[in-house]
């Protein structure tokens, strides 16, 4: 038996993400999205899976691209989901993790228009989505002084 490829266009699938809560003591990473979704707002970073990558390789990879930053992943967050509103949207899930910075300046890069580090406080007020807000307080127990 082999396996058939499907023809569903592509809003008809069902996308794999994963992204970074990243502190940097009681600081927290964004960064301004260059693509839609959401072109413009403010998010963690983060981004696609490719087919075959595993989920923190992945993670590892988008951070750098998006940031110039490496981090080390303390622990899973949760798993989150974009549902389409309409037939042309995509739907999303999303693998969040939090993370420790370890090095790099970071430079917005690849599908970010800007990035930095954020008091908590002002990290929250600038998000877009209330999903990622609960990541973030989810988030909050890996939090180091």
């Amino acid at each position: 038996m082999t396996l058939k490829e499907t023809s569903l266009p592509d809003a008809q699938t069902v996308t794999l993400a994963t992204g970074a809560v990243i502190f940097r003591g009681r600081e927290v990473l964004l960064i301004q999205r260059g693509r839609a979704p959401f072109l413009g707002h403010w998010s963690i970073p983060g981004g696609k899976v490719d087919f075959g990558e595993k989920i923190t390789d992945a993670l590892h990879r988008e951070i750098l691209e998006e940031t110039g930053i490496r981090m080390e992943i303390l622990g899973l967050i949760d798993a989150f989901e974009a549902l389409p509103q309409k037939d042309s949207e995509k739907h999303y899930v999303m693998i969040d993790y939090a993370c420790r910075y370890l090095s790099g300046d970071v430079v917005a890069g690849d599908d970010a228009m800007d990035a930095g580090f954020f008091s908590i406080p002002e990290a929250m007020s600038r998000l877009a989505w209330d999903k990622t807000r609960l990541a973030i307080q989810r988030a909050l127990p890996y939090v180091k002084d």
